[in-house]
């Protein structure tokens, strides 16, 4: 609880690793609010364009620490393009990956507020009730530790719930039952009981959503020992990474950005699970290994589009697995690059940058020439103003400054 208690509330942060802090780079101009609410409208993923390099590792990578995640390539992005497929917005990827493994097996079921008729908030379950009955699709109270209880509890019997937070920051109500129960109860058990359930929902800064509406919870959850924690980014590794969560014996914890409900992309016609425990290789390249996830990722593509004209090749790596992570693909990485900057819109004090930080000194830091870059949001509530939102969030700016200062 300490880590928790050390992110809550911290206005100003202390690093040891040389991180920037984002009020060092300071925008060129401002965007207007109209220019800005209509940024994230609608996107497309150009994840299975750019994957192709995944295998291209050299220098000193094939050494690995022995206690590194090893995991195998995910080639299946690769060659999608290749294959027939449909398009799909992102929160459509969670709906058929979802319905896919309700079909497939009956102890699939949904729970949380407004997702059965209603559809859920932003329809990832939409037309689900009235296919599989108010049974399989459960309206519940205004209640997040009840429901999110009663869900943990029918996966001890054997079912399989999916438990959507309307928002990830109502979830912090549910926290006992998350933490004490959901993460804990296999090992309390003595192995007895198996807890198979997803929770899911959208988080992340939105347009002038507010402080209460724009919490990244991935640093409250990243203690519990016991759940492993996603984050998907396209609507590709939307569904994939949906499928593989509810297949999953293990507690999953599936974060979605609210800003990227209507990204749109073509997703094969045929059945795909992506690995968990497996990060995705977006762009590869040999200056700079930049680490990412979840919106942060086209923030980054955006700043690569700057840094490959200024001459620069910055690698980018989509971590997706934010517990465990995938130190096979990190680390290949950075022994070939041998710098590295961490973008995420997490916190900085407690955040998942710092957790990563201290794994990469820890596995990685012979391979480093240079301190460990990162940058995060600032350390203080969401403004609900838009241009005050706008500046306590990474912009492309900001990471073209720094991948600049890193490889001089």
């Amino acid at each position: 609880m300490a880590s928790i208690f050390q992110t809550v509330g911290a206005v100003t942060s202390l690093s040891s690793n040389a991180s920037f802090d984002t009020k060092k780079f300071h925008l060129s101009s401002r965007k207007s609010s109209s220019e800005r609410k209509s940024s994230f409208l609608v996107v497309r993923s150009d994840a299975a364009k750019m994957n192709t390099g995944l295998n291209k590792i050299g220098g000193r990578a094939d050494q690995l620490v022995t206690n590194a995640v090893a995991t195998k390539p995910d080639t299946s992005a690769a060659s999608t393009a290749s294959k027939p497929g449909h398009e799909l917005l992102l929160f459509e990827a969670l709906r058929e990956g979802l319905e896919e493994e309700m079909e497939r097996d009956p102890h699939v079921c949904i729970m949380g507020e407004d997702v059965g008729h209603y559809g859920g908030s932003y329809k990832v379950s939409k037309g689900l009730a009235p296919k599989y009955g108010d049974l399989r699709v459960l309206d519940t109270p205004i209640a997040e530790n009840a429901f999110t209880g009663m869900g943990i509890g029918a996966a001890m019997t054997g079912l399989r719930p999916v438990i959507e937070g309307m928002n990830m920051g109502f979830l912090l109500l549910a926290f006992n039952q998350i933490s004490n129960n959901c993460g804990m109860l296999h090992y309390t058990s003595g192995g007895q009981f198996k807890i198979p359930v997803v929770i899911r929902g959208p988080g992340g800064v939105g347009r002038q959503l507010g402080a209460e509406h724009s919490q990244r919870l991935e640093s409250y959850f990243q203690s519990i020992p016991g759940i492993q924690m996603v984050a998907c980014s396209t609507p590709y590794n939307a569904k994939g990474l949906m499928k593989a969560a509810i297949r999953s014996d293990n507690p999953v914890i599936l974060f979605e950005h609210v800003l990227l409900y209507n990204l749109k992309e073509t997703i094969p016609d045929e059945e795909y699970v992506l690995n968990l425990e497996e990060a995705e290789m977006v762009r590869p390249g040999e200056h700079v290994t930049i680490l990412t996830y979840s919106r942060m990722r086209y923030h980054v593509m955006q700043a690569a589009k700057t840094l490959v004209n200024k001459g620069f090749d910055p690698e980018v790596i989509d971590i997706r697995s934010l517990k465990p992570f995938d130190l096979h693909t990190i680390g290949n990485s950075i022994k070939k690059t041998h710098r590295v900057i961490i973008v995420e819109e997490c916190m900085r004090t407690g955040g998942i940058g710092a957790s990563l930080t201290a794994a990469i000194n820890e596995n990685f830091q012979d391979y480093l020439d240079a301190p460990i870059v990162c940058l995060s949001s600032q350390d203080v509530p969401t403004p609900y103003a838009g241009t005050l939102e706008e500046w306590t969030v990474v912009q492309p700016p900001q990471i073209v400054a720094a991948v600049e200062q890193l490889c001089r």
